[in-house]
């Protein structure tokens, strides 16, 4: 801050700490360990956008995006271009459709930094950014919408859409080299307007649950460049008289001159297609199934231990009964139907939520047989562990039974490079031939030494 003769430095805000932070960060702030996890990510939710194409829901996003057009400036994966916010939103909901891209947790909170990618692919792409400037904007993204999580805002009712804003603008801001007031401006507008309800996830659960973080981030967006153009925000969004900050609660001590880009080493990667609080129990579920040659139908009753966090949003706690599961939005988010359906099944994969499936006999009276509870001891060893345990009670009076405290793919147990290739190409199957399917794995792999555009000219067939 500027002051003049007389003047008393004041503090700068939270919003120009951050903007700051945005400042200064660049590829070289990625150790080659966190590039690494990075890029494994952007290779997974390529693979969610692209095996949700043709999803009912997805199109009625692009029938909206085609209708209203705007200029031909950025791809939509799949084939066709248009306006970067537009792009951001169909982009962003192919990303966040399936439920099945990458997360961070701390205890009580949830998110999935992969939401990012589409806006900052379109913003990128709009700048005829290096692939460099793009992997050190998403991963200032990555870090900004997770240490956000320690301001409460799931706990506070308020949707992780909202910590989401603010890293689409920060990582934008990267990418289109906007100065630091111009980035502090597109923090404060990107936020004063994302504050949404967690009413998102609660019963009944509707298409917005696989939509909002699109739309999100595609506000966030044209924000920026409003920002760009010399709009002004609030700078008063998190610290001010009626700002985050009072709304939440809580003002959590974050020192943005000390943090660095080492979120990537703390993502989760699904293993299965479900929320990513029930990966474990959905994991030990199977595992306890194969071991034991499970016949599903001979299951009297099921009793599962989570954490606090995933009882409240997924066993019938806080956001809602989950003894009613009809459509795909319900059931990803209702470990009842989650763990009913891999017991049967052997697999949660986008297969399980076609509604067909969804309404079959054999899982709905199943689910209703599945009894959740949380457990204390399991929710202080969040976020370092994912613990959840099992009784299966056979009807013969046998029982089953095992506890787990990670998956493959938890942060602390990382997927490599083969298993995210082999659920990237069974993801891409139906969309992609093996030649294109190869080249975009190995221009995410090799993104630091090619322009954005050689990336994303291979996103349109």
């Amino acid at each position: 801050m500027v002051t003049t003769a007389g003047e008393t430095q004041e503090e700068p805000s939270m919003t120009e700490q951050l903007a700051a932070f945005v400042g200064r960060m660049h590829i070289g702030d990625l150790g080659d360990a966190a590039l690494d996890r990075l890029k494994r990510s952007i290779v997974d939710a390529l693979g969610c956008a692209i095996g949700a194409i043709g999803q009912p829901t997805i199109l009625k996003v692009r029938r909206l995006v085609t209708e209203f057009g705007g200029p031909p400036l950025v791809t939509l994966i799949g084939g066709g271009c248009s306006a970067p916010d537009r792009a951001a939103l169909y982009n962003g909901c192919l990303v966040r459709y399936l439920d099945f891209m990458d997360n961070t947790a701390i205890r009580g909170e949830v998110c999935h930094p992969s939401d990012n990618l589409a806006a900052l692919l379109a913003a990128g792409e709009y700048a005829d950014a290096t692939g460099a400037s793009f992997l050190a904007a998403l991963g200032i993204a990555y870090q900004v919408q997770t240490r956000l999580l320690d301001i409460p805002t799931m706990r506070a009712g308020i949707n992780y859409t909202t910590p989401l804003s603010f890293s689409v603008a920060a990582g934008a801001s990267s990418l289109l080299a906007l100065d630091e007031w111009r980035c502090a401006q597109a923090l404060a507008l990107a936020g004063v307007g994302a504050v949404s309800l967690a009413a998102i996830q609660a019963e009944p659960v509707s298409e917005w649950k696989g939509l909002a973080s699109g739309e999100a981030a595609s506000r966030a967006l044209a924000n920026t460049f409003l920002a760009r153009n010399g709009i002004t925000g609030p700078m008063g969004v998190f610290e001010g008289p009626m700002g985050l900050f009072h709304l939440a609660g809580a003002q959590p001590p974050l020192d943005w001159s000390r943090e660095r880009l080492d979120v990537p080493l703390r993502v989760s990667i699904k293993k299965h297609n479900a929320e990513f609080q029930s990966q474990s129990a959905v994991d030990l579920a199977i595992r306890l199934r194969d071991a034991h040659g499970i016949d599903a139908a001979k299951i009297a009753q099921v009793n599962v231990e989570v954490s606090d966090g995933a009882y409240q949003v997924l066993g019938g706690g806080a956001y809602g009964p989950k003894d009613q599961c009809w459509i795909k939005e319900q059931a990803d988010h209702n470990l009842k139907y989650l763990i009913a359906v891999a017991l049967i099944d052997g697999e949660v994969w986008p297969a399980q939520f076609a509604e067909e499936r969804i309404r079959r006999d054999d899982v709905q009276s199943l689910l209703r047989r599945v009894n959740v509870s949380p457990n204390d001891h399991y929710t202080k060893r969040i976020p370092d562990e994912m613990p959840a345990s099992m009784q299966i009670v056979m009807t013969d009076g046998a029982i089953i039974g095992g506890e787990q405290a990670e998956y493959e793919g938890f942060h602390t147990h990382s997927m490599d490079w083969s298993a995210v290739d082999v659920k990237f190409e069974r993801l891409t199957a139906d969309a992609l031939d093996a030649g294109r399917s190869i080249a975009i794995r190995q221009a995410v792999r090799q993104l630091e030494t090619i322009r954005l555009r050689e990336l994303t000219e291979l996103l349109a067939w």
